[in-house]
């Protein structure tokens, strides 16, 4: 399962929970390039902490194929 899928399972199932609440400001604070306190991940712990990481691996990666489909589809119109 993808970290973004686990990250939405956890907000979902256990909103109220620390855990939740720091995923659920990791992802507005990447939606809307927000700053957002590295002390507040390292809170977390081991394993939601790499579920954080994993999460902006993944955002990193989704925003750099968008990327890659808006160049391939101005291509296209250029040609």
């Amino acid at each position: 399962m993808s970290a973004l899928k686990q990250a939405r399972k956890i907000i979902a199932n256990e909103p109220e929970s620390k855990t939740a609440q720091i995923l659920s400001r990791l992802v507005l604070s990447l939606e809307t390039d927000q700053a957002m306190s590295l002390r507040e991940i390292y809170e977390l712990d081991y394993s939601s902490f790499q579920l954080a990481i994993d999460v902006m691996r993944d955002w990193r990666i989704d925003r750099y194929y968008a990327s890659k489909v808006k160049l391939i589809d101005l291509s296209l119109q250029v040609r």
